[in-house]
């Protein structure tokens, strides 16, 4: 496929970023296999770079709005970032090119990584389509003590998923920010951006050395994405978030499930 629709993609993530507040790193491991043809391993490498990046951006501008919680972005960030760091610094290598064999049939590391990222596009998917028929009634600030020991495992969950995948997940990180840690639905957003800028980027490092890099590409596809945060802020001015949301839930659903359905069925 011609690499000019995976830039056009890679536009397309950052202006759902900035449109509705989340889910377009989802697409950052599809659109690298798909339409860039990179092994799907390196595209995790190369998406924990593009989301942490982009997120970067995202959550400075919620910062200069007073909707980012630093103190809990780095009390959250001491279990996930030293997770994903050690996921991609000494479990992605150790990671066996052929896992098992079912019959005739191969799991490949490269299957494998694939399926699991479908399974978490599904799970995203449904999220986005919950959370948009609900009102955001989270936007007094609660006084709900913090459970530290709970926050922390919920931290090395999350970044171990970050690190296996290279996906943001946003999507989990959210709701553990309102249930959990109190914070209002918009602060819990920008929150969770700025979580996941550091894990993306520390995560990203942890690679250096096991991946053979191509810098000028990764740079190429990060800045498209991060002009379409802000051509999907833009637009997020003039169009309801609500109804986006949910159509693009369904988009990643059935991505989530021609995933699944090419790699084990159609391979």
């Amino acid at each position: 496929m011609h690499p000019v629709f995976g830039y056009l993609a890679s536009a397309l993530i950052g202006i759902s970023l900035g449109l509705i507040g989340g889910g377009g790193s989802i697409l950052t491991v599809p659109v690298m296999v798909y339409l860039f043809s990179v092994n799907p391993l390196l595209a995790t490498s190369y998406s924990l770079f593009v989301v942490g990046s982009t997120s970067l951006v995202g959550a400075y501008n919620n910062y200069r709005r007073g909707l980012v919680s630093i103190k809990t972005g780095l009390l959250f960030g001491i279990s996930s970032i030293a997770t994903v760091y050690l996921t991609r610094k000494y479990f992605i290598p150790a990671i066996p090119k052929k896992i098992a064999t079912i019959g005739s049939f191969v799991i490949t590391e490269n299957i494998m990584t694939m399926v699991l990222f479908a399974i978490l596009m599904v799970m995203a998917s449904l999220s986005m389509m919950r959370s948009g028929k609900k009102k955001e009634t989270s936007d007094v600030v609660s006084d709900k003590k913090i459970n530290i020991p709970k926050l922390l495992v919920y931290g090395i969950g999350i970044g171990f998923i970050t690190g296996l995948l290279g996906a943001g997940g946003g999507f989990l990180l959210i709701p553990t920010l309102v249930l959990l840690v109190g914070l209002p639905m918009k602060e819990a957003v920008g929150t969770s951006l700025f979580i996941i800028a550091l894990n993306s980027l520390i995560g990203f490092t942890g690679d250096l050395g096991h991946f053979e890099i191509d810098w000028k590409f990764l740079i190429v596809v990060t800045l498209i994405a991060i002009i379409g945060i802000f051509i999907g802020g833009w637009l997020g001015k003039k169009i309801h978030g609500d109804k986006l949301k949910k159509g693009f839930g369904w988009f990643v659903l059935i991505m989530g499930i021609y995933i699944i359905v090419k790699e084990l069925w159609l391979h």
